[in-house]
């Protein structure tokens, strides 16, 4: 019987354990922590986001990095038989807005219980507390692993599965790229991604707290366009996030040290005539009153008194005498209010890491190593990430998939 030693008992290597186990494999995982899924127990606010409800295209089309190596992953595992797949072990899942799919309790922990389930069924073998320090790699072929504890566990297959730098406290501390670059892999610079940006105006602390809805952005870098889209964001003590910005986050990345602005249309199903009429029409109805209470029916409470003092009309003038320069400029500013991004926040508020372990040197249908026979790289440690809605999982999914598979059909 093959022995298959996986490192990692995140998403992918308990996907690839539980498919491995299938396969008629000894499998043994690995998992430093104290219990498996660490991260995948804080995704999605605890709710866990395991996949996207969409055709393979689509999830494609999402993936951002070095999306044509996973076609066969995607082809061979897709989002529905991913969610059959954990129907089958027990998870109801339900879909949300935008083919979000959730577990219908809304409990992350739910769909590790069912992965562990699985595992613990079928004979895997998990080792929690137990630390991976290297490879064992003889004449090019995986033979086994070292422990941290000096312990040696020999086997014929390795798959590394110990996720990138994100959320270092669950565990994600880079090991995985340094096991490749002992063994001559090439590991590509690596960033966070999908993490909330850091700018520079005193204002936007003043909004802390405050989501918007249905609002478009427009990220600049050098005065060309990198990204737009319509979301949710929120304001922080920092800055700005929401899935909006952390989407945004991934186009940044190239452009870091440029200068770069981020441009808020709060009305962005008004062009800016409708929106001039719009502001005429409520200081008509407020014709009396002052400036600083005739934006309430156009703006968030909080929103108010900072494009009161951006838009550098007094407060206090009454609408009535508000001129129309002054009405312009202020659609101006509400089609366009803006602030400098001045970086990202780190690895630890990061969803996931761009970058990791080139895909040049993995095959796609297996994931195995063009390297070292019988080592496989599956999951976040890859040169692969994706925006925010699922998808990431899913790649997490859908490699350790193919690599159990794989392993399982392949020969001693």
């Amino acid at each position: 019987m093959k022995k298959v030693l996986v490192v990692g008992g995140g998403p992918s290597g308990m996907m690839a354990a539980i498919i491995a186990a299938r396969n008629g494999c000894e499998v043994h995982l690995f998992e430093r922590n104290e219990k498996c899924g660490k991260k995948l127990y804080i995704t999605g606010k605890g709710r866990c986001n395991i996949t996207n409800a969409t055709d393979v295209e689509e999830l494609l089309e999402n993936v951002t990095t070095n999306r044509k190596f996973l076609y066969s992953a995607f082809y061979s595992f897709d989002s529905f038989m991913l969610i059959d797949f954990l129907n089958d072990i027990g998870l109801k899942t339900k879909i949300e807005r935008g083919n979000r799919v959730f577990p219908v309790s809304d409990k992350s922990s739910d769909v590790i219980s069912a992965l562990t389930r699985e595992m613990n069924k079928l004979g895997v073998v998990i080792h929690l507390g137990s630390r991976v320090k290297d490879i064992k790699v003889v004449e090019n072929k995986a033979k086994g692993i070292v422990l941290h504890d000096g312990n040696l566990i020999e086997g014929d297959s390795v798959i590394i599965a110990t996720g990138g730098l994100s959320y270092s406290s669950t565990g994600s501390t880079g090991d995985g790229f340094k096991f490749a670059e002992k063994v001559d892999h090439t590991v590509s610079d690596t960033n966070p991604s999908l993490v909330p940006l850091v700018t520079r105006e005193s204002f936007i602390k003043e909004l802390q707290g405050l989501s918007l809805r249905n609002v478009k952005i427009s990220i600049k870098a050098n005065g060309k366009i990198i990204y737009e889209n319509f979301g949710e964001m929120l304001f922080t003590h920092f800055g700005v996030t929401g899935p909006l910005i952390l989407s945004a986050s991934r186009y940044i990345i190239p452009y870091k040290g440029k200068d770069m602005t981020l441009s808020i249309d709060l009305k962005p199903s008004l062009d800016t005539k409708k929106l001039d009429n719009r502001i005429l029409k409520d200081f008509n109805k407020y014709m009396r009153k002052q400036f600083k209470n005739a934006l309430d029916d156009l703006l968030p409470k909080k929103l108010i008194p900072i494009i009161i003092k951006l838009s550098g009309i007094d407060e206090e003038k009454k609408v009535d005498q508000i001129s129309r320069e002054e009405r312009l400029k202020l659609v101006d500013l509400i089609k366009n209010l803006t602030c400098h991004i001045i970086g990202t926040r780190d690895y630890n508020e990061a969803i996931i890491t761009c970058g990791g372990v080139s895909i040049k040197e993995i095959n796609p249908m297996t994931m195995e190593s063009k390297k070292v026979d019988g080592l496989y790289f599956i999951g976040e440690v890859l040169d692969l990430d994706a925006l925010t809605g699922g998808f990431n999982l899913q790649i997490a999914f859908s490699t350790g998939y193919l690599a159990g598979l794989a392993i399982g059909e392949s020969e001693l």
